[in-house]
């Protein structure tokens, strides 16, 4: 209800993403779920975290380009977890990743999902960044500035 009133609503990665899951309202709400993350090779995996550090590119949308949130930022590299989000079209979608295909994978074919999206709800205003898994990954300059401007865009 605060957000449909006009409180502002942002997060990054699993605060935001893969929360109440159970939560149909919440998922309408903040417009997508964290469905997987890739991994490296099996035959490289240790059992660790680190198992699901990827290298992959967050694409600036054209929209991305003109938004106020990520006009300036240009197309940057991350290792971390890859966020593949279930989402919908009600999104205005900024950035987004492709999961790629490896021999290892059950797709066969490239999947792109948004990486850092918005969405008007009622009269509150809804930001969420994929990338955020750890603090290395927060203090990418790229990541700050994105997660700085949708906090502040999010808050009006």
């Amino acid at each position: 209800r605060a957000v449909l009133n006009g409180t502002g609503m942002a997060g990054w990665h699993g605060g935001i993403a893969d929360s109440y899951r159970d939560s149909a309202d919440y998922l309408h709400m903040i417009g997508g779920q964290f469905a997987h993350h890739a991994g490296k090779d099996p035959a490289l995996r240790t059992g660790e975290q680190e198992d699901n550090y990827i290298p992959y590119t967050v694409h600036i949308t054209e929209l991305g380009k003109r938004h106020p949130i990520t006009e300036g930022i240009d197309d940057f590299e991350l290792v971390t977890e890859q966020y593949w989000v279930l989402s919908d079209e009600y999104n205005d979608v900024l950035a987004t990743t492709t999961q790629e295909v490896r021999p290892w994978d059950a797709w066969n074919r490239p999947v792109t999902a948004p990486a850092v999206w918005t969405r008007q709800w009622g009269k509150g205003r809804i930001f969420v960044s994929a990338p955020g898994h750890r603090i290395e990954v927060v203090e990418n300059p790229n990541v700050k500035k994105i997660i700085e401007r949708g906090l502040l865009w999010a808050a009006r």
